[in-house]
């Protein structure tokens, strides 16, 4: 694994990581590594459970390559990180608020005990080979994320599950996939480790051969020449970034404040867009509207009382982001265009 990134004008390096491992110390470690993070300003989520770590978490280079040998080198965990899937990004802001690390019973909730990686997994493809298989008549291809994570971009051809959570994702293997039909299925998510998961449950259920995208859609994103991607829309990631599109650049997504379903620019021109206060995902939704309405209000407020208010320096930074978003894209349409 190389930590190293191009030198770039954007101050924090992202850090993505997971490996399923056996950890049944996991709860020993919790603080050691919640010290180790802290003390240099490390800001982000880790999950440590049993049967392995996911996570993601930002801070200056430094910090981060700090990490990432106490991780994959460090007494502490002996070398059962190693071969650990790990991705990284730059950031122009921190985009986390705070450090968490969590002690949890799985790394990536599925319910299934049947389902373990450490013992059966399906067949790893590189981002490189992916466009070859998936274009495969005779392979199912499936985005095992969720209903928003799909709606914001996904591969063309994929199946949609249409899942809440992943714990519903077994309901729709028994309603949906046969093993007797389905002879080879392709799977892929976000950053690799729930398609990990769900292919090595596919196994235990009797499918035969099973593949998934290794390191995920942001692997692809980050290695596949956009003119050759077949992959439509941009990636939702779990930070404040909301998504992101080739070569792993902020998207153009933002979050809705009410009930925080990410946004495209479609959505934001909608007539039930109201900033801070709805969106067309949950304009119907009363109780989330009353909480941001009021939220809302207190900013209005406070501004026009010239004070200043908790939420102004959120929604400066969220209306900076929004604008730089659009500048960047603008940018590269225009380059597209240009070339």
């Amino acid at each position: 694994m190389n930590a190293n990134l191009p030198q770039t004008h954007q101050p924090y390096k992202v850090m993505a990581i997971y490996k399923f491992a056996d950890l049944p110390d996991a709860e020993a470690i919790q603080p050691a590594l919640a010290a180790f993070c802290c003390a240099r300003g490390i800001r982000g989520t880790l999950i440590l459970a049993p049967e392995g770590i996911n996570g993601t978490v930002a801070g200056t280079a430094e910090a981060i390559d700090a990490l990432a040998e106490w991780l994959f080198a460090g007494e502490m965990l002996g070398g059962r990180l190693t071969g650990a899937e790990v991705k990284y990004s730059t950031a122009a802001e921190m985009p986390f608020l705070r450090m968490k690390v969590r002690l949890k019973p799985e790394i990536v909730t599925l319910r299934a005990p049947e389902a373990n990686p450490a013992k059966q997994v399906g067949t790893y493809v590189e981002p490189a080979d992916w466009n070859g298989l998936i274009e495969r008549n005779d392979v199912v291809l499936v985005d095992t994320r969720n209903d928003y994570e799909v709606g914001l971009g996904t591969f063309q051809r994929a199946l949609d599950p249409a899942t809440k959570n992943f714990t519903e994702f077994k309901d729709y293997v028994a309603s949906h996939l046969d093993p007797k039909r389905d002879k080879k299925v392709a799977m892929f998510c976000t950053g690799g480790i729930r398609c990990e998961k769900a292919s090595s449950y596919l196994l235990s259920q009797g499918f035969e051969e099973v593949f998934h995208l290794k390191g995920g859609i942001l692997k692809y994103l980050e290695v596949v020449p956009q003119d050759e991607s077949r992959f439509a829309g941009e990636c939702f990631v779990f930070d404040e970034r909301v998504s992101v599109g080739h070569g792993l650049t902020e998207g153009d997504a933002t979050l809705c404040r009410a009930c925080r379903h990410p946004l495209t620019a479609a959505d934001r021109a909608s007539a039930d867009y109201v900033e801070g206060v709805s969106c067309p995902h949950c304009v119907g939704e009363a109780d989330k509207h009353k909480a941001a309405a009021e939220r809302q209000k207190q900013m209005d407020l406070a501004r026009q009382r010239g004070a200043a208010h908790l939420g102004d320096d959120a929604a400066r930074l969220a209306a900076e982001r929004k604008a730089e978003k659009r500048a960047l894209a603008e940018a590269s349409r225009a380059r597209n265009k240009a070339g």
